[in-house]
């Protein structure tokens, strides 16, 4: 029987979304405030959700804690007060958007994982915006 277990965290960054090849004019009437050259930051929140079959011996789909550890090691140690553009190498000619910044931390956290868990992740970027990746 496949079950769902899910882990929320919180990272603060600043980013700019901006491309290298795009004119400074096209880049504002594209990502307009979001394009500010000093950098602007959110408080994000991600859930990290694993489903899989229910271990028979340990009664987990994944121990909570290894998950919590994989977060914080490889999202929230990365991450956390940090300028996406200027400090965190997958976005060092990636556009740092919502969706890009989900699929990393997807990337991240699923090559941490057993081979038949399932990942989604939710990224909300502000509360009422957010965007969601499970592999597809």
């Amino acid at each position: 029987m496949k079950v769902t277990v899910s882990r929320k965290a919180h990272f603060n960054a600043a980013h700019r979304l901006y491309r290298k090849d795009w004119t400074d004019e096209k880049n504002d009437a594209v990502f307009g405030k979001c394009n500010n050259p000093n950098f602007h930051g959110h408080n994000y929140e991600l859930i990290a959700s694993v489903t899989d079959d229910i271990d028979k011996e340990t009664g987990y789909v994944i121990d909570i804690k290894e998950l919590k550890d994989i977060i914080k090691e490889e999202i929230e140690d990365a991450f956390d007060h940090k300028n996406l553009n200027l400090e965190v190498e997958e976005f060092k000619d990636l556009n740092p958007t919502a969706e890009n910044i989900v699929v990393v931390i997807y990337d991240k956290i699923k090559k941490r994982l057993k081979s038949t868990n399932q990942l989604e992740v939710t990224l909300y970027e502000t509360p009422r915006n957010f965007v969601t990746y499970s592999g597809q």
